[in-house]
């Protein structure tokens, strides 16, 4: 659980960053900016992880990387 919740908050902050520049070129404030686009992305990743889970109530190794958009081919 621990290590799903620190991935959860690891992709608010890599998406938080990304969206720092482009709330600067169209003058938004930047921490406006960077929590929009952390919440979306973290709240699209729980979605994936709560919609797996309620199949069956077990998360698998692969449920969870595909979550965070790792498949494996």
């Amino acid at each position: 659980m621990r290590t799903l919740v620190l991935r959860v908050g690891a992709v608010f902050g890599s998406s938080a960053l990304a969206a720092i520049a482009g709330g600067a070129l169209v003058d938004v404030e930047l921490w406006k900016a960077a929590a929009i686009a952390g919440i979306v992305a973290a709240a699209k990743v729980s979605e994936e992880l709560l919609r797996a889970w309620y199949e069956d109530g077990v998360l698998s190794k692969e449920e969870v990387a595909a979550a965070f958009g790792k498949v494996k081919k």
